[in-house]
C-alpha cells in the first residue's frame, strides 16, 4: 500500500468515517473484506437506500452488487469519496455532501451533475451525466429562437423593413 494511501486510511479511521462505514455495512449485511489501497469492500448492502451503484462513507465502498463489482473507472471514483472524507475531516462531510446534491438539483435538476464532490471523483466513472445548468439551457434556447427570428416583435419587424425599403 502507498504511503498516501496509508495516510488516508489512518485519517479516515481517526476521524471516525471509517468506523461509521463498517457501521452502515453492517446495518445492511454487507459482508465486508479488504481490498485494494486500503480501502474496506462491503457487498451485498440490503438497505435500498441510498440509491446509487456503490457510495462511499470512509474507507468502506458499500454496495449492494457482487463480489467483483467494485473495479476500474468505479473504484477509483469512490476511492476518490475516501479521499474526501480525509480531506473534510471525516463525518463533516455527510452534510457537506447533502448540500452539494441540493445546489446540483437547484443549478441542473439532476443531484450529482453540479455536486462539487462527484465533479472531483469524476463524473464520467462514476457513471453520472452531464447536465447543463438550468440557465444555460434557458439561454441556449432563447439565443436558438433569436437566430431563427421568432423572437421579434411584429412592430419591430415592421421598422426594420421600413428602414429596407428606405
Amino acid at each position: 500500500m502507498r504511503g498516501r494511501h496509508r495516510v488516508r486510511q489512518v485519517l479516515n479511521y481517526a476521524n471516525l468515517s471509517t468506523p461509521l462505514g463498517l457501521l452502515i455495512a453492517v446495518a445492511g449485511r454487507a459482508k465486508v473484506r479488504r481490498g485494494e489501497h486500503g480501502l474496506l469492500y462491503a457487498h451485498g448492502y440490503r438497505i435500498p437506500f441510498p440509491v446509487a451503484g456503490a457510495f462511499t462513507v470512509g474507507n468502506v465502498v458499500v454496495t449492494a452488487e457482487c463480489d467483483g463489482y467494485l473495479t476500474g473507472a468505479l473504484l477509483r471514483h469512490e476511492a476518490r469519496h475516501a479521499t474526501q472524507y480525509a480531506f473534510c475531516a471525516g463525518l463533516p462531510m455527510l452534510p457537506l455532501y447533502v448540500l452539494a446534491l441540493l445546489v446540483s438539483v437547484l443549478v441542473c435538476g439532476h443531484p450529482a451533475s453540479w455536486n462539487v464532490f462527484e465533479r472531483l471523483a469524476d463524473l464520467d466513472e462514476g457513471g453520472y451525466p452531464r447536465h447543463p445548468s438550468r440557465w444555460r439551457r434557458h439561454r441556449a434556447g432563447r439565443g436558438d429562437r433569436l437566430r431563427a427570428g421568432g423572437n421579434r416583435s411584429r412592430r419591430g419587424n415592421r421598422l426594420r423593413a421600413r428602414r429596407h425599403r428606405s
